[in-house]
């Protein structure tokens, strides 16, 4: 298992209230021209030294520009000295790095400066809030989140956001943006899955000309980009293993060097980062770095799918016809519309809603929504045209409600897929829009129910 010794997570439901563990640094100068100065952090990586890029300026003239740092690793804090000229000391024994502990005393040049850890264990009760920023639900799963939200948004942690395609993940990282000190800022969203796997670093890092060919003209990576702002790291679990070390040091040392360039730029970002894998079972397969998933999941935020809280349909379908991004005149649904939907699976979750809203907009008659206006494939998926699951009593038997529900899902989710890829003669991205999710999570809920698509086509 991967160790999280200060990393924040919020709590499985089921075992007890769900809480927020924050872990803060506390460092206050005990002798010094600087006495009496005292700062908390939430950064990953604190700086100390004399110049303003610094976390933890000090006046001090036997400190140097960037003396020293403090990083927080898996196995805790450590005091690390960045080659100073009058060097870093604990007990009067010059150091490289030490960890620290939870409380210790250090000295940087003639500075004398007490380390302390701030844990903070807070409990996360339901907002009464039914709405943050741009996120919509009044289902107890969605106000915890809220709760989250609002704890974490004002502080400078990195935060993990999981959970299916399609929950809305995007959101929750704008959200925190829109809610943090760096709201002014720029807000920069880069696909890890979506760029070739050869222009990725050039993509995240930059590039300058001639590095490579087509490289006609120095360009800025992403983090450049969000500097000073929020960079949101999408399907973090497609990130090249050979990548990760690269991503690592930029979060530990806030800086980026540009593919072709030997000069190194200084960047101020937030990383929010945001998939739909496993990405515990990443790192125990060897295949995501356990030291860059402990600096990513500093805060973990898992959002429900759409299945698990569909009490927020009467909220969540409004505000999607309200934020539909074009002019008319439909309101609601049909009390048999709404019906259908509680009862559909959501394979897509938030955004296979909101696409079956927009096209069924142009096709109602009135303001609200009918069954007729809706897609071919959600009207297949009724009820009463859907292959009978078994009984629980007669496949179930011995397991949990949660085992059950799953493997309840798992015989209608194969039976969609399998009616779908047939009406839509094996073209999979005619199957992903009729579905209303994208193409990869089409391939991989085919993968995952061992459904071969023999032919399959393209538009």
């Amino acid at each position: 298992m991967v160790e999280r010794e200060i990393t924040s997570l919020l709590n499985e439901r089921g075992a007890g209230r769900p809480q927020l563990h924050l872990r803060r640094l506390a460092l206050t100068v005990l002798d010094g021209p600087d006495a009496g100065q005292t700062a908390v952090f939430d950064h990953d990586v604190v700086r100390i030294g004399a110049i303003e890029t610094n976390e933890f300026v000090l006046t001090d003239p036997t400190v140097s520009r960037r003396h020293a740092e403090i990083v927080r690793t898996p196995d805790g804090p450590l005091l690390r000295d960045l080659g100073s000229t009058n060097g870093s000391f604990i007990d009067q024994v010059r150091i490289r790095e030490v960890f620290l502990g939870e409380r210790r005393r250090f000295r940087v040049g003639k500075t004398e400066i007490a380390f302390t850890l701030r844990d903070e264990v807070v409990d996360i009760v339901p907002t009464e809030a039914t709405r943050f920023e741009g996120l919509v639900g009044g289902s107890v799963a969605m106000r915890e989140v809220f709760g989250v939200l609002e704890r974490v948004a004002r502080t400078e942690l990195t935060v993990l956001v999981t959970g299916e395609t399609g929950t809305g993940k995007e959101l929750v990282s704008r959200a925190i943006h829109d809610h943090s000190p760096r709201r002014a800022g720029p807000f920069v969203v880069f696909d890890c899955g979506a760029v070739a796997r050869n222009l990725i670093e050039s993509e995240l890092f930059g590039h300058e000309r001639g590095a490579f060919t087509g490289a006609v003209q120095a360009r800025a990576g992403v983090f450049e980009q969000a500097d000073g702002g929020t960079i949101f790291l999408d399907e973090l679990g497609e990130l090249p293993l050979e990548l990760q070390p690269t991503l690592l040091r930029v979060l530990e040392q806030r800086e980026v060097r540009r593919v072709g360039d030997r000069k190194v730029r200084q960047v101020d970002v937030r990383v929010v980062a945001a998939t739909n894998r496993d990405l515990h079972q990443l790192v125990d397969e060897g295949k995501f770095r356990q030291d860059l998933f402990y600096r990513l999941a500093v805060v973990e935020v898992r959002l429900p799918s759409l299945r698990d809280r569909l009490e927020d349909l009467p909220l969540l379908i409004p505000h999607l016809l309200q934020t539909a991004g074009f002019p008319h005149a439909v309101s609601g649904v049909a009390a048999e519309v709404e019906l259908l939907f509680r009862s559909y699976h959501w394979p897509g979750n938030l955004r296979e809603l909101r696409n079956v809203l927009l096209r069924a907009i142009p096709f109602s008659n009135g303001d609200h929504i009918d069954l007729q206006s809706l897609p071919d494939a959600l009207r297949a998926a009724r009820p009463t045209h859907a292959t009978p699951v078994p009984a629980p009593h007669a496949s179930t038997s011995g397991l949990t409600y949660h085992e059950a529900k799953e493997q309840l899902i798992d015989v209608f989710e194969k039976r969609y897929l399998e009616d779908l890829v047939e009406r839509c003669e094996a073209n999979l991205s005619r199957a992903a829009r009729e579905a209303g999710v994208d193409r990869k999570t089409i391939a991989r809920m085919l993968k995952r129910h061992n459904i071969h698509v023999r032919g399959g086509t393209e538009d």
